[in-house]
């Protein structure tokens, strides 16, 4: 597996991401038909933990390992490459361990007062285990993303995925004649499961490609990897910074809404059952799209770095219009199906028609949240990194406080919950534009929110009168399918006809390259 370039890495990661989110469905759609909603509450409720953890494990090392990684590896600098890896390996492991043995030791306690559902301990106690194999797995891949070589992060996280699907079924239904907490606990062990073979592929890649032994004078080297710390935790501890911020809010979500929920009245076991279907059904679905804008993101920000050295203000302009209008296309065709076919979605894919109200009030929100990643991404490359930092916690402390004003009064409950995290995205977005705004004097046209209007408002009408008129089966699914189909096509059609794809980009898709050479 040899290097790649900037634009086929970030294709290779593009597809492996779709893939990856195509069987996250599938695996979500296992679990709702055989733990129902109560189970997937159990074990949406851990996930908050075991990312919080895994967080503080990790701290943001995989970054810092590939930026060093590329800095010596254009240096031909084997034994500096081999010095970081011991180092950031030393430094997961022990964290790794730290925090497996507080993570068990706490599952009580978070399991019954934060949480209020002692059943949800042993989905904690189950996914403990993971902590150390994510560990050493982040340092491998940040060393593969050091050497521009994408291909492992992609293939492993499509593996992890399909040993994933393969096991959730098996030890879900294994678990679920003990109770739904232990079918809950079944599927957490499918998870590590999935990551540990995700991490023996890795191990074996690095084992064949690398060019020293890892282990021959280890603790020499650890010894000797005083400076090389320092460099690592420079770059990663503000990385970790950012990115606690959406953990420790995830973390304390569920918590907050079991809580305000339990002050309105409703029983845990509804509680419960409410928060898995917002969770587990409901954010995963809108937040298919970012993908694609996470890829846009990774090429904007070299490109606006480049611009704001070279002090090119026009260009800078220039990029930040081609991300937000690509990222709106990207997911105003997502919030459109969601938005008009959201019953469907919900009762083919989870057989949860009733939670069908939750994407309608979100839908239309979560164009904010699709341009989000590509504004973080100006601002660090526009060196306004604290600023976003700031307003990621602004907007996580307003979406908290959201949740307990709005869930704790009766006539929202769990309604309340989803406004709140509506609220937190769309602030977030907002005072990343207003900070770009304010340094670079970008702002959207007016002309392409005119044209973005036209594309979703047609198509939303379009895709009613397919819906209502368009009986080309007497299966729902295929009748579903055949109506996303003629709602995409218009979607595209209308896109082209309204030209918010220029030429220029068009001809970067394969087809329409292979097509222009004949």
């Amino acid at each position: 597996m040899s290097k790649q370039t900037f634009l086929k890495g970030t294709l290779i990661l593009i597809m492996a991401g779709f893939v990856t989110k195509i069987l996250g469905f599938i695996n979500r759609m296992v679990m709702a038909r055989i733990m129902g909603s109560e189970g997937v509450g159990l074990y949406m409720m851990a996930v908050p933990t075991m990312l919080l953890i895994l967080t503080l494990t990790q701290m943001g090392l995989p970054v810092a390992i590939s930026k060093l990684v590329a800095e010596a590896e254009a240096k031909g600098q084997t034994s500096r490459i081999k010095q970081i890896l011991v180092v950031s390996l030393a430094i997961t492991i022990s964290l790794g361990a730290v925090f497996t043995t507080i993570m068990i030791l706490t599952a009580p306690l978070v399991a019954t007062t934060l949480l209020t559902d002692e059943r949800a301990y042993y989905s904690l106690i189950a996914v403990a285990p993971i902590v150390p194999i994510v560990a050493v797995s982040a340092v491998i891949r940040g060393y593969f993303q050091g050497r521009q070589n994408m291909k492992p992060t992609a293939y492993s996280q499509m593996l992890e995925q399909i040993v994933r699907i393969t096991l959730v079924a098996v030890l879900s239904t294994a678990f679920l004649p003990l109770g739904i907490e232990y079918a809950a606990a079944g599927a957490m062990l499918s998870v590590i499961a999935g990551e540990f073979v995700s991490l023996l592929y890795m191990l074996f890649l690095f084992k064949r490609r690398k060019s020293f032994k890892l282990r021959k004078r280890f603790f020499s080297y650890l010894g000797e990897g005083k400076e090389t710390s320092k460099q690592l935790l420079r770059i990663a501890l503000p990385t970790t910074g950012s990115r606690l911020i959406g953990t420790v809010s995830l973390f304390f979500e569920p918590i907050i809404v079991a809580q305000s929920l339990a002050i309105a009245g409703v029983a845990t076991v509804v509680a419960t059952k409410q928060y898995g279907e917002l969770a587990g059904y409901i954010i995963p679905l809108l937040t298919l799209p970012t993908f694609i804008t996470f890829s846009l993101s990774t090429s904007l920000l070299p490109s606006i770095s480049e611009a704001a050295a070279k002090n090119q203000q026009y260009l800078i302009h220039a990029r930040l219009e081609q991300a937000m209008r690509l990222s709106f296309i990207a997911g105003g065709l997502a919030m459109v199906v969601l938005l008009v076919y959201a019953e469907q979605i919900m009762s083919f894919m989870y057989q949860a028609p009733e939670a069908s109200g939750f994407l309608k009030v979100m839908a239309p929100f979560c164009l904010f949240l699709y341009i989000q990643g590509p504004l973080q991404a100006a601002l660090q490359a526009l060196d306004l990194a604290k600023p976003a930092m700031y307003n990621s916690l602004t907007g996580a402390l307003v979406k908290t406080a959201a949740i307990f004003a709005l869930a704790t009064r009766p006539e929202f409950g769990i309604m309340g919950a989803a406004l709140a995290i509506v609220i937190g995205f769309v602030l977030v977005t907002l005072l990343h534009l207003a900070t770009i705004a304010k340094n670079v004097g970008f702002s959207i046209e007016l002309k392409m929110i005119a044209k973005l209007v036209v594309l979703i408002g047609g198509t939303i009408y379009a895709s009613q009168l397919f819906e209502a008129y368009t009986h080309l089966s007497s299966n729902s699914l295929i009748q579903l399918l055949s109506e996303l189909s003629l709602t995409s096509a218009f979607y595209v059609m209308l896109m082209f006809v309204l030209q918010l794809l220029k030429p220029s980009e068009i001809r970067h898709f394969p087809f329409f390259r292979r097509w222009s050479k004949q």
